[in-house]
Formats: structure tokens, sequence, C-alpha cells
């Protein structure tokens, strides 16, 4: 039995779209050149927000260009251990200093001799600091060793010298199956597993719509219940892919004008992405919403190092623009 639609909580609702149209034109000025302040919107002027398009924020566009496509020689096997390894620490600084140590990007032979693992205590000894914040990992002991890092060398060895994950990911039929795979694994929850299978994506060694498949994370499912009054029994990840199907239609209704990311329309990451942005952004415009988290952590503030605007090659989008000052 087909299910009725979801029913929207009007106001959320209606912001849900009002934040990524502005969001977006925030990006679209400042890559115009367009000096500050980019928006009037006071809550979009004092927190951070990640962009619209996933692949436009800053540690996807190092791992776009500098990891999935810097070496287009580089092994199959080799170039998954990577874009996995560098999700799991999504810092950017973490793997300059392995590059630094080794003298180019890891490989599987340093993780089977044990260079990769010395690089990485040598880099936590001395900065304190492997992993950003974005995600909230697995951090038990899952392979008997003490140290969080340790665990990951040992998941990384368990994945791609002992079972192969490389070539499975790479002979995947579906997006599904990439997540599947990953997800197999020890430490590697849903939305870590759902990430690291879109940044694989991202590269050549797979090529699915990004629409096939989504795992709402803990931000996007409290956007939702902000969003929608009634879900009609709708999984989430089918209310992301409604909020996909129907963003032309929405933005027509509000009489504004959205392109997208040069062309390219909102997939369902980045719709998934937007319910936790606009879950964050209700804490400040409609606090009576109340859910786990009850204010915004992050303060915007600007970062000048240019980022030089490249995404993947069969998206063929045409960028040609380099970002000053970008968040």
């Amino acid at each position: 039995m087909k299910l009725s639609e979801p029913v929207p909580r009007q106001e959320a609702f209606d912001i849900y779209w009002r934040f990524t149209h502005e969001r977006q034109r925030i990006f679209e000025r400042r890559l115009d050149g367009h000096p500050g302040p980019w928006t009037d919107d006071p809550i979009l002027s004092t927190y951070k927000f990640c962009n619209v398009f996933r692949a436009a924020d800053r540690v996807s566009q190092y791992l776009i260009r500098d990891v999935c496509y810097t070496d287009v020689s580089a092994d199959d096997d080799d170039l998954a251990f990577q874009i996995t390894a560098f999700r799991t620490f999504s810092n950017i600084a973490t793997w300059e200093g392995l590059i630094e140590r080794l003298g180019r990007a890891p490989t599987l032979e340093d993780l089977a001799d044990g260079s990769f693992e010395r690089a990485l205590t040598a880099i936590r000894t001395e900065t304190g600091r492997l992993y950003t914040g974005a995600f909230i990992l697995c951090a038990t002991d899952a392979y008997g060793r003490q140290q969080k890092h340790l665990n990951h060398v040992e998941l990384f060895k368990d994945m791609f010298l002992h079972n192969d994950a490389g070539a499975r990911i790479t002979n995947a039929t579906s997006l599904r199956e990439v997540y599947d795979i990953i997800h197999s694994f020890p430490l590697m929850g849903d939305f870590m597993s759902y990430q690291t299978a879109i940044d694989l994506n991202y590269s050549a060694l797979t090529d699915f719509s990004e629409n096939d498949f989504t795992q709402p994370g803990p931000g996007a499912l409290r956007g939702i219940k902000k969003v929608f009054a009634d879900t009609r029994g709708w999984k989430p990840a089918d209310i992301i892919q409604w909020m996909v199907d129907n963003q032309e239609r929405e933005m027509d209704r509000l009489g504004l004008r959205f392109d997208g990311l040069f062309g390219r329309p909102i997939h369902a990451i980045d719709a998934q992405n937007l319910f936790c942005e606009t879950d964050k952004y209700c804490r400040e415009a409609l606090p009576e919403l109340a859910s786990a988290r009850s204010r915004i952590k992050a303060k915007h503030t600007a970062n000048d190092a240019p980022i030089d605007y490249f995404f993947p090659p069969k998206w063929n989008l045409q960028v040609n623009r380099v970002l000053v000052d970008a968040a």
C-alpha cells in the first residue's frame, strides 16, 4: 500500500529550503569575489554551517583533489586504503604529516611493514591530535590495542591486507554494496561507513549515483523530526529522497532561484546533511522545537586559506575559480 506523503511542519520545512538557498548564495557570492558580509541573515552570519553540497566543504575538497585524484597511477587497492584512512582521521594536518614522514601517500606496503603505524604514532606524539571532531568514531578496543589510532591501524590491516576490501569495493555493483562491505568491519558504524562509501565514490574506483542509497546520521534524524510534523510512516532514507525529488517544486513555491552546484542538483548525501544543518539553524530560529541539542557550538570564523575548487571529473562540472577566505 502506498503511504500518504509526509506532513511538513511548515515553518521548519520552509526554513530547510530557505537555509539551502541562502547558504548556497553565500558560497556563490564569496566565490565571485564579493566583499562581505555575504548575507544579512543573523544566524548564518554568526554561526558556522557546512556548505549545501558536501563535496564543496574544505576537507572533502582536499580529499577529492589531493587524495582521490592526485596520483592517477595509484594502485586501486592503495587508493581505497588511502581514502578510507583519510576519512577516518578527517584531518588534513595528519595526512600531510604522513606524507612528510613517508615521502608519499601511505600504501599497503607501509601498512604491512609498520611504517604507517610508526608515522601515525610520531604525529600523535608531536601534535597530540590525529582526528578531527567532525565525526563521532567508535572508540572500542575491537582489535585489542589500547590506543584508538592503533585499533584503526589494525582495522585497516583487517580490511585491506586480510580481507581484500579494496578489490571487493572496486567490484561492487551498487553504492549500498560498497557501504555493506565497509560496514561489515568492526569500528565502522552506520554513519561512518556511509561517509566513507561516498568518499570512495568520488574517486574513479566506483561510479554510482549518490541517490541510490543514503544512511541518515543522528543530526539528520533530529532535523527530520523538526521539519516534519508527521512522517506518515516513511523511513528517514525515504524522506531524504523525497526532498531530493521535490527540490525544484519547493524552491519554485517559495520563489527562490536555485541553480545548484554549477548546475548539479542536491543529491541524497546533500539533503541528508541539510537536515543536520537545519536542525542546528532551528536551535536559534525555532528554539521551541526542542531536541537533544539546544545550542549551536561553533561560531563562524573566516579561514583565509584559498580553495582551488576541484570536483570529480565524471561530474562534468565547469569550475575554474578559487575561493579565498573559505569556511
